[in-house]
């Protein structure tokens, strides 16, 4: 086993003394303990989540061929340390027993794979309060004796003349006392009385910006409708219809009104997220991004889940528990995909994050093919199947039934099939999502067969038509659910990678500028 690299100071990494070591903590706290190459043994003490791996990034480097790069992770949650296993190729074995996560009590060894390298955890916790039944110092005796008028021991002359003046100052202090608690008591009900009167301005403020969300996907969506009016109305050769003329003008005029609109709305929308939502001091780098993200795909920030930030760490996890990540993004890079994605994505009015869909989908393989289904067989890097890819103008191969790459089939095609993945994208989130990009996400996975029809049972607004509503009101599959949260977290990722531990820059990054609203042209 050896050790290279210092831990970094974000980690709360500490090199302990012996004293040091002895001493209790004054906040929760583990010590880990492991063996340098050289000899010896290294102690560093921790307060707060930290990793123990192969890769550059962990707090505790361990870099031994049976070690995964981020092989397992310690947290502290409900008033206890836990272990967690984050999918390392060779197990974690706590006190020779394998684990995916426990809670930890007392000294215990961590193993990392099956007779690979320990390492020693010891759980600190700060000191009990005093017992309440303990005698006083002899200080607190001797002030009782001379301050506290219900002691009954002996008294000398001195004991009773300091006793004497110590009275009158208490009386006088005590008048003094009360006039500084009224005060206080008038401005605390005073400050009581601002503080609830400015929570009730905020939650107001936070469901007119709520409204005036979910107002301004209305008028996305009608927006988009007239556009596609005016599309068709321009392609049927009505120019010596004089009626026609007059309706198309009078469509013209209504987008233009609707998109001033919106762009009204959207500003004073962000003016009421800048007020209610927490200073970006207080949110740390990966909950502003997480939200960042969710609002690029079309959800609104103040009407997210509690626990949705959680969740979307819990699978950005298993993307560090794994390469995938890595390999996919440098054939994106190798092959320049990220461009024509982005440029397909943009013509259609879509976040370019969308490109994180054909990363869960075929890992930007152009060559992906599926399994067989009752549908035919997926194909390509956007894994359409036979019918679907035909609707938006795919030329389907004779080999559509076989399990082989077939070079006569457009869904093998990556621009073809991209430019036919932007569209069907963007039918999907104008009208059965509701301008819903997470709920776009599930319909794609899902099939339309499948997720439209329970859509379509729910009303058809976007405040009451979207992901969070479609888990409470129906089940949905584990793997659409995955599916869902794998895109999401990795899009969040994308934003920042080197945040998250990942050694590539943010695809994205050189195309546009990363998080810009879907436009209304």
């Amino acid at each position: 086993m050896t050790q290279t690299d210092s831990p970094p100071d974000r980690n709360q990494t500490v090199l302990l003394s012996p004293a040091e070591q002895r001493s209790m903590p004054v906040e929760p706290a583990v010590e880990i303990t492991y063996s340098l190459p050289g000899g010896g043994q290294q102690t560093l003490r921790f307060i707060s989540t930290f990793r123990v791996g192969r890769g550059q990034d962990c707090a505790v480097r361990i870099a031994d061929p049976s070690v995964s790069r981020h092989h397992l992770e310690i947290y502290w949650d409900k008033a206890q340390w836990w272990v967690h296993d984050l999918q390392s190729q060779n197990g974690t074995f706590l006190n020779g027993e394998p684990v995916r996560e426990a809670p930890l009590e007392g000294t215990t060894a961590l193993e990392l794979s099956r007779g690979g390298p320990v390492i020693q955890l010891t759980v600190l916790l700060p000191p009990p309060p005093p017992a309440s039944g303990e005698s006083p110092a002899p200080a607190e005796d001797i002030a009782r004796r001379y301050f506290d008028p219900s002691y009954k021991g002996p008294a000398g002359e001195h004991t009773l003349m300091v006793r004497h003046t110590f009275q009158q100052l208490r009386r006088k202090q005590s008048r003094r006392y009360w006039s500084v608690i009224s005060l206080v008591g008038v401005l605390l009900a005073g400050a009581i009385s601002l503080a609830v009167y400015q929570h009730w301005q905020l939650r107001k403020a936070s469901e007119l910006a709520v409204d005036i969300f979910y107002h301004m996907k209305t008028l996305e969506l009608q927006v988009a409708s007239l556009e596609e009016m005016l599309q068709k109305s321009a392609t049927a050769e009505q120019e010596a219809d004089i009626a026609a003329r007059k309706l198309e003008l009078a469509r013209t005029q209504e987008l233009t009104r609707l998109r001033q609109k919106y762009a009204e709305m959207l500003s004073q929308y962000e003016d009421l997220v800048k007020k209610i939502q927490p200073p970006t001091a207080i949110m740390n780098d990966e909950d502003q991004i997480i939200l960042h993200v969710a609002r690029l795909f079309g959800e609104c920030e103040l009407n997210i889940p509690d626990d949705f930030a959680a969740e979307v760490k819990r699978y950005i996890r298993q993307w560090q528990a794994t390469s995938r990540l890595e390999t996919a993004i440098q054939r994106l890079k190798q092959n320049n995909y990220a461009a024509v994605i982005q440029q397909a994505l943009t013509a259609q009015e879509l976040p370019p994050q969308f490109m994180y869909l054909a990363l869960q989908e075929s890992s930007f393989q152009a060559e992906a093919i599926g399994p067989p289904t009752r549908y035919g067989r997926a194909k390509g890097m956007w894994q359409f199947i036979p019918d679907t890819g035909r609707r938006y103008g795919l030329n389907i191969g004779p080999l559509q039934e076989l399990g082989e790459y077939d070079p006569g089939d457009d869904r093998h095609d990556f621009k073809k099939s991209t430019l036919a993945a932007a569209k069907y994208l963007r039918d999907i989130y104008r009208t059965d999502a509701q301008a819903s990009g997470l709920l776009v996400m599930a319909s794609y996975n899902w099939g339309e067969g499948n997720i439209i029809r329970r859509i379509r049972q729910m009303p058809e607004n976007p405040r009451e038509r979207n992901f969070w509503q479609m888990l409470k009101q129906h089940n949905i599959p584990k793997e659409t659910y995955d599916y869902v949260f794998y895109i999401i977290s990795a899009a969040v990722i994308g934003e920042n990678p080197r945040l998250f531990g990942f050694n590539f820059d943010n695809p994205l990054q050189a195309l546009s500028p990363s998080g810009a609203a879907v436009s209304l042209r």
